[in-house]
């Protein structure tokens, strides 16, 4: 319980002292918008680092060299909260994480997703969720790298389980012509949600794969991207639960 508060008083002061921040930040943009951008990113995640350093989580990383000097479209699987903190945290570039609308109910934490190129997809329209992905394919040919969770909702279920990757997620690659680079993650429900509201130390395993450029593979295969990148992660979860 002790990590937990310390986690939580940890968020509430990053974002009481990150307002004034945000205005020095917006101000710094007005002038080098690339140098605002990279000092925000480099902030959140010497936090995300002190968040995951109070947890007392040690991470064993797999195939960090697979990914490409370029933006790319980050795909994983999803069973906790901290799945966001564990990729974000290493990201080299600008890299924009797709959330559900109802995290724009949070002012501050809002702010700087924005500001560090989060979209909000709302699951139930449509019409917005469309939008949403254009918008990510306009940032991946900006040079914009996006991660999204494509089982659209964080899983709870068995461990080893994936819920149904939805397909949407994957046209942001097909039509920006971006490389996919399947993210696996093993154990983090461990962290947090397995014994909520309780954090324990944990060894999680994160492992990249390689690129894969959808104009690369069979036409048979691009018509299933979703499936086909759901056999890679599901494969690779399994075989590194053994490792935990």
């Amino acid at each position: 319980m002790l990590r937990f508060i310390c986690v939580a008083l940890f968020l509430f002061l990053f974002l009481l002292f990150g307002i004034p921040v945000l205005g020095i930040e917006w101000i710094i943009g007005k002038f080098n918008k690339e140098k605002a951008d990279y000092q925000c990113l480099r902030i959140v995640q010497w936090a995300f680092k002190k968040i995951l350093a109070i947890t007392g989580v040690t991470v064993t990383v797999i195939g960090e060299e697979n990914i490409p000097d370029e933006p790319v479209l980050f795909i994983a699987n999803h069973r906790s909260y901290f799945d966001i903190l564990l990729t974000y945290s290493r990201c080299k570039r600008l890299t924009g994480y797709v959330a559900k609308k109802e995290m724009l109910r949070y002012p501050v934490l809002r702010t700087w997703m924005l500001r560090l190129y989060c979209l909000f997809l709302d699951r139930e329209n449509m019409k917005e969720g469309l939008k949403t992905i254009i918008q990510a394919i306009d940032y991946v040919k900006n040079g914009i790298s996006i991660c999204i969770f494509p089982e659209g909702t964080r899983n709870d279920g068995e461990e080893l389980s994936l819920l149904r990757f939805h397909t949407g997620s994957f046209r942001i690659a097909e039509k920006s012509g971006c490389a996919i680079v399947p993210v696996s993650m093993n154990n983090t429900a461990s962290i947090f949600e397995n014994h909520f509201p309780i954090i324990k130390k944990t060894h999680v395993i994160l492992e990249y794969g390689k690129p894969v450029y959808p104009r690369d593979l069979d036409k048979e295969t691009r018509r299933h991207l979703a499936s086909y990148f759901q056999d890679i992660i599901q494969e690779t979860i399994h075989r590194n639960q053994e490792l935990v």
